[in-house]
């Protein structure tokens, strides 16, 4: 059987790997700390998981319209309004079968063959993959810790060409968990605006920020860009496979169309159980949450350090740190490696995130619990000594 010529462009996914080594070395008997998947370890807000079963008791589980329940698009819409002080048209919401979805349409949407899009390295590897599967040519443009591992646009000028059509950024960012500071990102979507380019902004994490203020949308400066969410992280409804776009109101029929044909509809009972996201009690327990994964971020960074972990960037946000690990004279891959048999830690390295010094870079996620952070940094301490 000949396959496509696509499916080579397609890495495995390390983190899913290294999950694999994971769950084989606990089939031996053996405890693993894994800090290698972007999971939070909570579920959804009680009064969520209460919604789903009266969806189900109610009947509510057959074909819903492709772009989302009105109900829903409503209250996505609202929620923009109260937090972000945002006015959004409902009839812009497009929910969807996941974040991953919101980006297939959009993605199927924008891209024709040949066209060059612009994504900041590292990022999220999916996004990318997305992109190229509709034919693009994306561009990684190489970040460092001095841009906070994110795009600005200084960046996108030195990098656009005649061929540029696009750029998609994620603010905070996977594997990075940084932010980029309001003004840049409303400097480089207006750059790209002016050259009748499309933005993509994926806010997945916008959510988990941990300034003194909520982040604010892209939406707040660039209100025709195209944003992608999901209820997956600060809602904590990774497996319920729920999320929305908002875009200009021009694409709304070719979303409603792309959707019909690739997957009909979102889960039907997940979207009546998603209206319970947005009431008061679910609310604050999310802020609650917000609030202990910031604690968390401060633990692992401090332990990170005590012993002799680099952390060039402090994360602002979701629930990544993204470690520099070069001075043990290992690569990412062979760090997190030993990282598991040895200490019985499960990293994840930068390798799935790009090319720009992946090999120096791993990436942990701290959503996991306190005590289990604490147990991980004691089991790294001595691995490291033998390194350093």
């Amino acid at each position: 059987m000949k396959l496509a010529d696509r499916t080579d462009a397609v890495a495995p996914f390390f983190a899913m790997e290294f999950g694999k080594h994971a769950a084989a070395l606990e089939a031996q008997g053996h405890h693993i700390i894994k800090l290698n998947i972007g999971e939070p370890d909570f579920d959804a807000p009680p009064m969520v998981v209460q919604a789903m079963h009266e969806a189900i008791d109610g009947g509510h589980t057959s074909y819903t319209a492709a772009l989302g329940i009105p109900p829903l698009r409503k209250a996505i819409a609202d929620f923009y309004q109260f937090s972000y002080g945002v006015t959004i048209d409902p009839s812009r919401v497009i929910v969807t079968a996941g974040a991953s979805a919101a980006l297939l349409l959009a993605s199927a949407a924008l891209v024709n063959a040949g066209d060059e899009v612009l994504v900041g390295d590292p990022s999220y590897p999916c996004n990318r993959h997305f992109m190229s599967s509709f034919g693009a040519k994306v561009k990684l443009v190489p970040t460092t810790a001095a841009t906070r591992f994110q795009l600005n646009e200084e960046l996108v000028r030195e990098h656009w060409s005649a061929r540029t059509r696009g750029l998609m950024i994620a603010t905070p960012s996977n594997p990075t968990g940084t932010s980029v500071p309001e003004a840049e990102l409303a400097a480089l979507c207006q750059f790209a605006r002016e050259k009748g380019a499309w933005r993509i902004v994926d806010e997945i994490y916008l959510g988990l920020t941990y300034g003194q203020e909520r982040a604010p949308t892209i939406l707040k400066h660039d209100p025709d860009a195209i944003v992608i969410n999901s209820f997956s992280k600060y809602f904590g409804m990774t497996g319920w496979r729920l999320g929305w776009a908002i875009v200009p109101q021009e694409m709304v029929p070719v979303m409603e169309r792309l959707a019909q044909n690739y997957y009909i509809c979102p889960s039907a009972p997940t979207q009546y159980a998603a209206l319970a996201c947005f009431k008061p009690e679910s609310l604050a327990i999310c802020e609650e949450r917000r609030l202990d994964l910031a604690k968390r971020r401060d633990l692992i960074v401090a332990g990170l350090k005590r012993i002799g972990l680099d952390v060039p960037v402090i994360p602002d946000g979701a629930f990544y740190v993204y470690i520099d690990v070069s001075k043990t004279g290992l690569d990412s891959m062979e760090f997190c490696e030993r990282a598991l048999q040895e200490a019985h830690v499960a990293l994840t390295p930068g390798n799935d995130f790009g090319v720009c010094s992946a090999n120096d870079h791993v990436r942990l996620s701290y959503a996991a619990s306190s005590g289990e952070l604490n147990a991980a940094v004691e089991r790294l301490a001595p691995f490291i000594q033998k390194l350093l």
